[in-house]
C-alpha cells in the first residue's frame, strides 16, 4: 500500500440549519486502501460521502481529496473519482452498453476511448452477454453491478460506495464483493458505508464507527473486535419479556450481557461454558446460539444499540 495520501479530514464539520450531522471528524485514508464507514441511519456517513464525492461542502474544517480543496477544485476532484450511489439511477429505458457509453460522454472522453472502455467494463462486470438488454429486464445483482461499472468509466483514483449491496441476495452480494476486491488489487481506493458487518469485515482494510455524527472508534475490522468484544458470544432466547430480569441470574456467567428486546447476548470467550452454566442453573433457553463476535457486537458495545436500530 502507498503512502499515498487519498483523503485527509480534519475536524470536518456538516450542518443542516441547526441540525449538525458531521460533529468533527478526522479520517485519513491512502492510495490503494478500503476504508468503511459502520453505522445505523442517522449517523452521518451519508452527509460524510457527499462532502468526500465534493457535491456538498463543507460546514467547518479541512478536508483534501487528491491533495486538492473541493471548495475550490471541485470540477477536478469529481473528474478523478467515481460515486456509486446507494439507489440505482440507471436510465432504464436504454440498454446496458448504451447506459455505460452515455455517461462516459458525459465526461467528455472521445467516443472511441469510450467504446473500448464500455467493452472492458461489461467484461469487468459480467454483463457482456446482457449488453443490449433493456436496464429494466435485469435482476438487482445485475443492476447493482452495472451501476459500479458505470462509476468506473472514467478510470477513477477513488470509488466511493453508498451501500453497494443493499438489498441484493446473498449470492449477488458475493459476486459484487468480488468485483469490488479485484478493483482494490488494481490499486483503486474504495470508500463504502454498509449496514452490513460481514460486508465491512470482508471489504475493508480499516474503518470508522460513526454514531451521532462522532466516529466512536477507528482500527481494523478484527482489530476493533480484539478491542471492544470477547472472541465469542452465546445468543439466549427466552420467553417474551423475560430477559431483563434473566439477566440478573446469570451475569456472572459472563464477561458482559447484553439485554435486547428478543435475547440476551453474553460475551466470553468460551460461549459452550456460558451456555453450560445457564443450565446448570436450572434455565432453559428456547433457542441457543454461540457464535464469534462481529463488528455489530463492537457497535453494541459503543453506542448501546445495534446497526440496524
Amino acid at each position: 500500500m502507498s503512502a499515498e495520501l487519498m483523503i485527509s479530514a480534519r475536524g470536518v464539520r456538516k450542518s443542516f440549519g441547526e441540525v449538525e450531522a458531521v460533529r468533527g471528524i478526522d479520517v485519513s485514508v491512502q492510495r490503494g486502501e478500503a476504508f468503511g464507514f459502520l453505522g445505523p441511519n442517522g449517523a452521518g456517513k451519508s452527509s460524510t460521502m457527499r462532502m468526500i464525492s465534493a457535491v456538498s461542502p463543507v460546514s467547518a474544517g479541512e478536508l483534501r481529496i487528491l491533495g486538492l480543496d473541493p471548495a475550490t477544485d471541485g470540477p477536478e476532484i469529481r473528474a478523478r473519482i467515481g460515486v456509486c450511489p446507494q439507489e440505482d439511477t440507471l436510465d432504464t429505458e436504454l440498454n446496458v452498453r448504451e447506459n455505460l457509453y452515455v455517461y462516459g460522454r458525459y465526461f467528455g472522453l472521445p467516443r472511441r476511448e469510450v467504446r473500448a472502455r464500455v467493452d472492458e467494463l461489461l467484461e469487468f462486470a459480467q454483463l457482456t452477454e446482457k449488453a443490449t438488454t433493456v436496464v429494466d429486464h435485469l435482476s438487482g445483482g445485475m443492476k447493482r453491478r452495472l451501476t459500479i461499472a458505470r462509476s468506473l468509466i472514467n478510470r477513477p483514483e477513488i470509488l466511493i460506495l453508498d451501500e453497494p449491496t443493499t438489498g441484493l441476495d446473498p449470492q449477488a452480494r458475493h459476486v459484487i464483493w468480488d468485483r469490488l476486491f479485484r478493483l482494490k488489487q488494481q490499486g483503486v481506493t474504495l470508500i463504502l458505508t454498509t449496514h452490513y458487518m460481514d460486508e465491512a469485515e470482508q471489504l475493508t482494510d480499516r474503518l470508522v464507527v460513526m454514531d451521532k455524527g462522532r466516529i466512536a472508534a477507528e482500527g481494523s475490522p478484527l482489530g476493533l473486535i480484539e478491542q471492544f468484544s470477547t472472541r465469542e458470544v452465546a445468543e439466549l432466547r427466552f420467553g417474551v419479556g423475560q430477559h431483563e430480569a434473566l439477566a440478573e441470574q446469570v451475569r456472572d456467567l459472563a464477561k458482559r450481557v447484553e439485554v435486547l428486546p428478543d435475547r440476551l447476548l453474553m460475551y466470553s470467550d468460551d460461549g459452550e461454558s456460558v451456555v453450560a452454566g445457564v443450565h446448570e442453573r436450572g434455565l432453559t433457553p428456547l433457542v441457543t446460539l454461540v457464535r464469534r463476535a462481529t463488528l455489530e457486537d463492537v457497535f453494541l458495545r459503543l453506542t448501546g444499540r445495534t446497526l440496524v436500530d
